[in-house]
Parts: structure tokens; sequence; C-alpha cells
């Protein structure tokens, strides 16, 4: 009874995990400057916020430039325009497919740790983690943190989205 009682609160624990999933589409277009890259390519970023952990997921293809770079930069002024500074590691998410005009990647990083982001962002945060953290969160929830990738030929940026949440559903479907 004891087990079966343990077992039911850990589901009940993990049902209840804090995740937030935000999403972009990323096109030379929505560059600032805006270009006219082929290039087109998605972005997923969950985080988790019982592990404090920031999943990536992205996926482009039919860039005009190889690679250089790749991170979340936060926060914009305004929802879905302008331009922010590096949030996240610099030069580039590790491990991101570099010198490559189509590729994939997914890795997941820990928001403790002070690898995880550009320690300008940091700074400009108060000089902490949590600061930095809270301010990367606010932009995301916000529509002010966008997912860029930098190549050669782009060195600015080559396609980018601004990272959104999904919208929410509505109640009657919710309860199903």
């Amino acid at each position: 009874r004891l087990l079966s009682c343990a077992m039911l609160l850990g589901a009940s624990i993990a049902a209840s995990a804090h995740t937030f999933i935000y999403s972009a589409t990323l096109t030379g277009g929505d560059e600032v400057l805006a270009n006219d890259s082929p290039g087109i390519g998605a972005a997923i970023v969950t985080v988790d916020l019982d592990l404090l952990t920031m999943r990536v997921q992205s996926i482009f293809a039919g860039l005009e430039g190889q690679t250089a770079a790749a991170h979340i930069h936060c926060c914009t002024s305004a929802p879905g325009t302008g331009p922010a500074g590096v949030a996240t590691a610099v030069p580039s998410f590790p491990g991101f497919p570099l010198g490559v005009s189509t590729g994939t990647f997914d890795a997941t990083f820990d928001l403790s740790d002070a690898a995880s982001y550009n320690p300008q962002f940091v700074t400009a945060q108060g000089g902490t983690l949590g600061g930095a953290l809270n301010a990367l969160l606010a932009g995301l929830d916000a529509g002010t943190a966008y997912f860029s990738v930098h190549t050669d030929v782009y060195p600015a940026g080559e396609i980018r989205g601004f990272l959104t949440a999904p919208a929410p559903v509505p109640v009657p479907a919710a309860a199903w």
C-alpha cells in the first residue's frame, strides 16, 4: 500500500513538471538587416524549470553560407522586432554544426551553469545566473528572444526567428 502511494505521488510529481516550449521558423527576411537568403529553418526550445535545463533543437537547410555560430539573442525592445545581444553561450552553442549549409542540432543545457550564458548577458542582468535566467525566461515569454544562425556570408545572421509559445488550448478542449 505504501509503495503504491509512493508510485502515485511520483507520477503526480512527474505530471506537474514546469516545462515551457517555444518555437520559431527561421528565415533571412526576419534578420536585421533582412536578407534574400534561400535558407530556412526551425527551432524548438524547451525549458524545464524543475531540472533547470533548456533543450535546444534546430534544423536548417539551404543556407548561402557555411554556419559560423548559432545562439539565442535576448531581449529586444518590442516583441518580434529589432536586434538584441547574445544571451546564450558564445561564440555558439557547444556542438552546433559549424561549416555546413544544412544540418540539425539537439542539445540540452544546464541553466544553473554559467557556461550556458554569454558572460556579457549575465553582467547586464545584475551579474548573477538567477538574473540571467529570469531575463531569458521573461524574453522568451514576451516574444523578445530569437534564435539566429550566423554564416560566413551573413556574419550578423543569415536566418532567425522569434521564439514564441504555442497558443493556449481553449478551456473545453483542455478538459479532454
